[in-house]
């Protein structure tokens, strides 16, 4: 028993220490941190100690790895975006810095180059007029908190100004038996207009030709590069008789070539299929790369040249015909057009009227082929007219201007068939239209430019040219249809039915399959 009583104090004694080393272990860890606590609180703010601490914090961190690679700011994260859209990517600016012995203050934010996007990838990302509008569920590569540069924001469609004025200066060159000023000083009106247009595009070619190749690939704005040349065209018809009476012929195979070139491209690609086939890419903008043949024609014609007009002029009635059926009949692919493009819709004239002048200038008279055109052209003249809702509810933009080279176009038609059936009725319709079209244009440059130089919003960024080559996520969509496992078809359309426009941009075949698969 006396054996047992001591290796039980024995056992309690070492238990007691253990504890009562543990317990000091505790105590000092508590007392570490509490110290250091009321070190750090109490410290008495010494103006040596604090600067001799913030040297040393700076020289600790001198030598550090780390301070080489630094975080840019997000100001200059958003300048570098910009790079992307430069011809040179921002390495010429730097080179010029280094050369000029200007040391780069941080390392640059390299932006990829991105690839061409395919064009589902526009009509899924884009909408509105033109699709220039970015759906909700999308995002951009470029900021949309702020203004960006104005090359980047002048779009290939400002050259839609230029074909309206050039025109004008066509209409009253054949009115010459009411003033002949006047066509001179249009003339000259349309050429500084057109040289202020085209300097300034030039110079996004130069700086920013990467955001001229999106808009190249762009399956709308593609039909506005005909709009250069179509204004050249015009200005060369029109040109007075006080300048020149004899225009050369070579001119007229200088402006044809890229016209030509453009059109191998747009037609090859309606015809061959694949993404940017007519039935999916139609659009009343097409009319522009159509409408040059016509007028390439009626230029041909003028200086007594042939077989050109004449191939010209078949190449385009062959495809106004096939994008007039495209369009008439709105396949069921075709989304429904937005209100804020409606003013396209009046290139359905131009091409009849400017074809009906065309044919009467190779055939030397006007036949029964210019009066079919002609008539075609006022009847969807005035079918478009005597809507008038067409003409309200939306607000100004370069769109706008699609009003002005079909309604000359359909006065210049009038007054060429009043000169053959002449009548109260044909002349007054002839001078009626001539004044619309007058007025419309003058009251649209006047509004441009107010838009642009008082207002200045005449060119907003241009969001069709920085969407993403990435498609939003639709995984919630799916995810929802799995928590389901008794969905059916009514569920399937019960869901979208209430689910907003842009959240409807989901594959339905795949639901459908997903529904399919979980009720076998």
């Amino acid at each position: 028993m006396g054996f047992d009583d001591d290796d039980d104090l024995k056992r309690t004694r070492v238990l007691y220490e253990l504890e009562e080393i543990e317990g000091s272990k505790i105590q000092g860890e508590s007392s570490n941190v509490e110290r250091t606590t009321s070190v750090s609180i109490s410290m008495p703010a010494s103006p040596m100690e604090t600067e001799a601490k913030r040297v040393a914090f700076e020289d600790d961190n001198t030598n550090s790895p780390s301070r080489a690679f630094r975080t840019p700011s997000t100001s200059s994260l958003k300048e570098e975006r910009y790079n992307s859209f430069k011809t040179w990517s921002g390495k010429f600016e730097r080179q010029i810095s280094t050369l000029q012995g200007k040391p780069p203050s941080e390392s640059p934010v390299i932006i990829p180059r991105r690839e061409n996007l395919p064009v589902a990838r526009y009509f899924d990302a884009l909408e509105g007029p033109e699709l220039e509008t970015l759906r909700s569920l999308e995002k951009i590569i470029l900021p949309e908190d702020k203004t960006w540069p104005f090359l980047l924001r002048y779009p290939i469609s400002s050259f839609g100004i230029c074909l309206g004025v050039s025109s004008q200066a066509i209409m009253w060159k054949n009115l010459t038996h009411i003033s002949s000023n006047l066509n001179l000083i249009l003339w000259c009106i349309s050429v500084l207009l057109f040289t202020v247009v085209a300097s300034t595009y030039l110079l996004k070619v130069i700086f920013y030709f990467e955001a001229v190749r999106c808009e190249y690939y762009h399956p709308v704005r593609v039909n506005f590069f005909f709009a250069p040349w179509g204004a050249l065209l015009l200005l060369a018809i029109g040109i007075p008789s006080s300048v020149t009476t004899n225009l050369p012929h070579f001119l007229w195979y200088v402006l044809m070539t890229p016209i030509f070139i453009l059109e191998l491209k747009i037609y090859g690609q309606w015809m061959s299929g694949g993404q940017r086939r007519l039935s999916k890419v139609a659009n009343p903008v097409n009319h522009l790369s159509i409408v040059g043949n016509f007028v390439g024609a009626l230029l041909g014609a003028s200086m007594e040249l042939k077989e050109g007009p004449i191939f010209f002029f078949a190449v385009g009635v062959v495809h106004y015909t096939v994008l007039f059926v495209t369009l008439y009949q709105r396949l069921p692919t075709n989304e429904t057009l937005p209100k804020d493009l409606h003013p396209v819709f009046f290139l359905f004239v131009a091409g009849p009227s400017v074809a009906s002048l065309a044919w009467a200038k190779i055939n030397g008279s006007y036949d029964n082929i210019s009066r079919i055109t002609y008539f075609i052209a006022m009847f969807l003249y005035f079918s478009l007219a005597v809507r008038v809702n067409f003409f309200r509810g939306f607000k100004f933009s370069l769109a706008w201007w699609a009003y002005t080279f079909p309604m000359t176009g359909a006065a210049m038609a009038t007054t060429r068939y009043a000169t053959e059936v002449s009548n109260i009725f044909t002349k007054s319709l002839s001078v009626i239209l001539s004044a619309i079209s007058t007025l419309t244009v003058f009251a649209l440059l006047i509004t441009t430019m107010l838009h642009a130089f008082v207002m200045r919003d005449l060119f907003p960024n241009d969001i069709a040219i920085a969407i993403s080559d990435r498609k939003p996520p639709t995984h919630t969509v799916r995810k929802w249809f799995r928590r389901r496992s008794g969905s059916t078809e009514n569920d399937i359309e019960h869901y979208l039915k209430f689910e907003t426009s842009n959240d409807k941009n989901v594959v339905v075949s795949e639901m459908v399959k997903d529904v399919e698969s979980q009720t076998s």
